[in-house]
C-alpha cells in the first residue's frame, strides 16, 4: 500500500498533466506494482485537487473499459470509475473548444440521472434494484482527455489515478418514461457532419445501463461512498470513440431516447 504522502505526490502530479496538456504516459512502475485500490486512493486525492483549483463540484461519475476488448489490453477484468465535475457538464446542442484538450475523443452513451441515493444499506445493488432509484435516461456525448496516448501502452492503474480522462459530458435531453425503452436492444448511431460514423445498442457496454449504476454502485460503497440523488452516471460507449476536427458536428441518437449533438470549435 502506498504512503498518504506518495499518494498526495502522485494525484498533484497527475493534475499537472492536465494543467500543462502533457502527453500521456504510464505512472512510474513502482506505483503501479501497487493494488488498484491505491489507484483509487490516488484519485480521491486528486478529486480534492481539482475542487480547490475550480473544477466545480463532484456532480456525477462514468465508467471506463466496459468492453472486453479493452479490458484485455489494460490487463483488468472489471471496468474502471471516473469523477464528473460540474464545471465540464454542457447541455446539448454544446460547442466544444478543442484548444481546452491535448486530444479529444468523444463517446457515445446512455447517461443516467439518479432520484435516490444509492447507500450501503440497500447494496448489494443490482439491474433491477436500481431500477427504482433512477429518475431519467438521457443520449450523452462522454468528453475523453487521453492524452494523444499509444493505446498499446495503456494500465488500468495509472488510467485510475488519471480518473479515467473524463474531461467533461454533454448531455442531451432527459426522458422519464424511459422504462419504455428496450435498454439491452436499443439502436444507437452517430454521424460526423451527417456522414454515419457507427452504430451499436444500449447493451454493448456491460449488457444494460442499469448494470453500470449497479457495478458503480457496489464499488463505490465498498470503498465508503455512494451514488447521490441528483447524480449522472455516464454508462459506456455503445460506438468507437471519434476525434472530431475543429469544425466538426457530430449527432448521435439513440432510439427512444432522442439525441445529443455537439460541434467542434477552436
Amino acid at each position: 500500500m502506498l504512503t498518504p504522502e506518495t499518494i498526495g505526490a502522485t494525484a498533484r502530479a497527475v493534475f499537472d498533466t492536465y494543467t500543462t496538456r502533457a502527453r500521456y504516459r504510464p505512472l512510474d512502475g513502482a506505483l503501479r506494482a501497487a493494488p488498484l485500490e491505491d489507484a483509487y486512493r490516488i484519485q480521491d486525492a486528486l478529486h480534492r485537487v481539482m475542487v480547490e483549483a475550480g473544477r466545480g463540484e463532484l456532480t456525477g461519475w462514468k465508467i471506463a473499459l466496459t468492453s472486453k476488448a479493452m479490458q484485455q489490453m489494460t490487463g483488468v477484468d472489471q471496468p474502471a470509475a471516473g469523477a464528473i465535475f460540474s464545471k465540464v457538464v454542457h447541455a446539448s446542442p454544446a460547442r466544444v473548444d478543442l484548444a481546452g484538450y491535448h486530444h479529444l475523443g468523444v463517446e457515445f452513451e446512455v447517461a443516467v440521472r439518479l432520484g435516490d441515493d444509492l447507500p450501503a444499506t440497500g447494496g448489494p445493488w443490482t439491474r433491477a434494484s436500481v431500477a427504482s432509484r433512477v429518475a431519467a435516461c438521457l443520449p450523452a456525448f462522454e468528453l475523453v482527455e487521453d492524452g494523444n496516448a499509444d493505446y498499446k501502452t495503456l494500465d488500468a492503474f495509472t488510467l485510475v489515478a488519471q480518473n479515467t480522462w473524463n474531461g467533461g459530458v454533454v448531455l442531451g435531453p432527459a426522458v422519464t418514461e424511459w422504462r419504455g425503452v428496450d435498454l439491452e436492444r436499443a439502436v444507437t448511431r452517430c454521424w460526423v457532419n451527417d456522414q454515419p460514423g457507427g452504430q451499436g445498442k444500449t447493451g454493448d457496454a456491460m449488457g444494460h445501463p442499469l448494470e453500470a449504476v449497479a457495478w458503480l454502485a457496489n464499488l463505490l460503497n465498498g470503498r465508503g461512498r455512494r451514488l447521490a440523488r441528483g447524480m449522472i452516471v455516464m454508462t459506456g460507449s455503445s460506438i468507437t470513440t471519434k476525434f472530431p476536427a475543429p469544425g466538426d458536428r457530430v449527432r448521435f441518437a439513440i432510439d427512444g431516447l432522442g439525441e445529443a449533438v455537439l460541434e467542434a470549435a477552436r
